[in-house]
This record gives structure tokens, sequence and C-alpha cells, in this order.
């Protein structure tokens, strides 16, 4: 069985299970999406008493629902707040909670929120990100992630990697229901993204062997149509061609 087949089948398997037993929240069903879990806040709150939150000021945090608590409590504390365009069509949308009444951070913590409420901004004004935050499908205890399968949380961070903004000392952490938590080791390629730090509803996982985060854009990997539809990668490729 080839590495992708072997994503695919772990991917179902969580999917099924959240839904059987029950764990899924909206919205539903989780199949095809990292998949919101009940007790999502709880593990949001486990990060909040991290060292490597208390000490950000500027954190990158995935779009989907699982991370919303995060996204919001970062615009509640006063952060910087990064967030991925969906499919990272247009890039980065950076909201400044200074910028926007504190009535309406719940509704900039949304997807449809960020737009109204922060910009979209050039690979230029993306600030230094001091934590990243993102969702999974499923996880292990050495650090390797299966996201959803498209691979975004990868290009996001190598283009981050790119221009500098993050490092290999950026922490990445991810947030999850224990049963997103696999003993066995997950299967992983070149190109995907470890984490460093596991949170559950119940405990935080320093992950035992995280390996080596990519160098940045892997450009063998990036297609004519990947560089069609994201914009951030077609900017990224300019600069280059300088």
């Amino acid at each position: 069985m080839n590495v992708k087949e072997y994503k695919r089948r772990i991917r179902e398997r969580i999917w099924r299970l959240l839904e059987e037993k029950n764990i899924a929240a909206f919205p539903r069903p989780v199949y095809g999406r990292i998949p919101n879990f009940l007790g999502a806040d709880k593990a949001a709150r486990k990060l909040f008493s991290l060292k490597i939150w208390k000490t950000s000021k500027v954190v990158k945090v995935n779009p989907d629902s699982p991370q919303k608590a995060v996204r919001l409590q970062a615009l509640h504390e006063g952060k910087l707040l990064l967030m991925p365009t969906p499919r990272l069509r247009e890039g980065f949308i950076l909201l400044d909670p200074k910028l926007i009444p504190r009535r309406y951070y719940y509704e900039a913590s949304t997807i449809r929120g960020a737009f109204k409420w922060g910009r979209i901004v050039s690979l230029d004004e993306i600030p230094k990100v001091d934590l990243i935050t993102i969702g999974s499908v499923a996880v292990d205890q050495t650090g390797t992630r299966i996201g959803k399968g498209g691979g975004y949380a990868e290009l996001e961070y190598g283009i981050l990697k790119q221009i500098g903004r993050v490092s290999d000392t950026t922490p990445i952490a991810t947030t999850v229901h224990d049963i997103q938590v696999l003993k066995e080791e997950l299967p992983r390629e070149e190109h995907d993204l470890p984490v460093d730090v596991i949170i559950t509803p119940t405990k935080i996982i320093e992950a035992s062997k995280p390996f080596p985060k990519p160098p940045g854009i892997i450009w063998r990997l990036v297609t004519e149509d990947m560089l069609n539809k994201i914009k951030p990668l077609r900017e990224l490729k300019r600069k280059q061609s300088y």
C-alpha cells in the first residue's frame, strides 16, 4: 500500500469514529474536513496555559471550526492573528484587534468575519510569526500529522518559511480530540509538516521525536494548477525570478 492510500484510510477511520461515537461537532458530517469535536474549547484552554501561547504576539491559526476558540482568544488577548484564506487562494488575512471593536471579535474569528474585519496582506506585509496552531485529522505521539489531504498547512508553512517569517524553531501546536491521537506511527512524506505539541481536552503531549520541518516550498511538487489558483505562490514565484 502506498503512503497516500495509507493516509486516506487513516482519515476515513478517524472521521468514521468521530461520527459513530458522536464526538463530532458542527459542521457535520466531518468527512473531508478538519473535524470539529466535542471538547475543542477545553483543548484550546489547555493551549492558552502554555508558555508558547503566553509569550506569543503574532499567531497563525487555520480557519477551521475546531480552532475557532483559539482565534477568538488571540483577539481578546491583543495578539495579531494571521489566518489563511480558504484553500489559500487569496493568501493570508491579518487581523489586528486594535482595529476591531471588541464586540465584533467573535464575528472576526469566523471565516466570513475575518474577510470583513481583517485585510488580505501581501507577503511583504506579513509579520514574523511566534506560534502556529493547526488542525489535524490524525496525529501520532512523535508529532507526525495527517491533515484532510489538501496540503494547505504545508503550503502555508512553506511560504512563510521561504520569506523568513517562521523558522525551524517556531513552535507548531495542534488541538485535537483524544481519539485522533494514534499509538501507531503514522506515514509521512517529505513535504509533511510535523507538530511540536499535541493538545487534547484531557492532556498536553510534547511530541517525542518530531521529524525535521520542511525547508520551504518544494517547487518540484508545485503544479501549474496550484500556481494558477494560489495567489501567494504566484507572488513568491515572481519574487524568486527577479
